[in-house]
């Protein structure tokens, strides 16, 4: 399939700039795979569609504050960095801004500026991490190493990264997280949870509904559109991922008593996914697992596991727009975007939300 085939316009005033308050008044697009039908509703209106038994599995990685300020060594010239991926204490894969004029052999001094947008004052010392640049990565961003182990410090000298299409700025950098994010490591979150509150958690436990956790550490390739010409052609970003014991086992006692699974997200989906497909031919039961995933769903797909899933209104040519066309069907989807996009839906990671049964 071609990568504009996942085209659409969207009307900029319909992104998203701001989260719903309180998290459950955002709106709820459902559909209905079977015969294409639409409901339009409130999020906490979700218990409507779900059922005692149902198993709602979410991802609970939580968003560092990746995002870092410096100035090159010498020259002095600012850097932003982004972090990516930790291979050690203190290396990091990073994208850096501007990016093509840092090589390998380039110093970075972290300073005490790198917070200014928190208004929070950091001590002096911190000003003397320096990160090295040593090599530059496959897909184009950096390796680096810091002069010190830099994840204690990220709270006090890192702020959390927004999607560049977000302009405006967080009162509480907690309302980028979802309430049950606990495992820190994503660059951006899984934006199909923040719609939860704790008391329609709690609704949904009392009405019979099961909640069981995974992990996906987000990075910033799950957000990249689509490069290539042919989907078929591109290439996942790894990120590192974990099915824990306590999960594995209720998914499949409800794959064995037919009821439902289903995705909070499709970072959930991806982990169940790629579950899946590590079982061993007559096996049926899913193995707890921890490790990196590519796993790139797109029009084709067989799942699994997932059963129904809950996510959000995705960018054009997006790696999520294109699992959730696997999952519902390309036409469907093509279709139902046209009716939120008509109905005044908003979009992206702080629009709203759609179940898709």
């Amino acid at each position: 399939m071609r990568s504009s085939e996942f085209d659409y316009d969207l009307p900029p005033e319909l992104i998203a700039q701001t989260p719903m308050e309180p998290r459950d008044a955002s709106r709820l697009l459902v559909l209905h795979r079977a015969n294409g039908h639409i409901d339009h509703r409130h999020f906490r209106d979700i218990s409507a569609y779900l059922r005692p038994g149902d198993l709602l599995v979410a991802n609970e990685s939580r968003v560092i504050p990746a995002r870092l300020f410096g100035h090159k060594l010498p020259t002095g010239g600012k850097v932003e960095m982004l972090l990516l991926k930790k291979r050690d204490d203190q290396t990091w894969e990073v994208l850096l801004k501007p990016g093509r004029r840092v090589r390998p052999g380039t110093r970075v001094a972290i300073h005490a500026a790198s917070s200014m947008e928190m208004g929070t004052g950091i001590p002096n010392h911190l000003s003397e991490v320096v990160a090295e640049v040593v090599a530059v990565t496959e897909a184009g961003g950096r390796m680096v190493i810091f002069s010190v182990p830099i994840e204690p410090l990220l709270e006090r000298i890192g702020i959390v990264p927004l999607p560049p299409y977000i302009h405006t700025p967080l009162s509480s950098a907690e309302r980028y997280q979802t309430v049950y994010a606990r495992v820190k490591g994503s660059v951006a979150a899984p934006t199909a949870g923040l719609h939860f509150t704790a008391e329609l958690m709690q609704r949904l436990k009392e009405q019979g509904v099961e909640l069981a956790f995974v992990t996906l550490h987000i990075s910033i390739d799950t957000f990249r559109p689509v490069q290539e010409t042919n989907i078929e052609e591109h290439r996942m970003y790894s990120e590192y991922c974990e099915l824990p014991p306590e999960t594995s086992e209720p998914i499949n006692r409800a794959r064995a008593e037919g009821r439902r699974v289903i995705a909070v997200g499709t970072t959930s989906v991806r982990v169940l996914e790629t579950a899946a497909l590590r079982l061993q031919a007559g096996d049926t039961k899913l193995r707890a697992f921890a490790g990196p995933t590519d796993l790139f769903i797109y029009p084709g797909f067989q799942f699994g596991v997932v059963k129904a899933m809950i996510t959000n209104f995705h960018l054009p040519r997006s790696t999520l727009l294109m699992l959730v066309a696997a999952f519902a069907g390309k036409d469907l989807i093509d279709r139902t975007y046209q009716e939120a996009i008509r109905e005044r839906y908003r979009f992206y990671s702080f629009g709203d939300a759609m179940l898709i049964l």
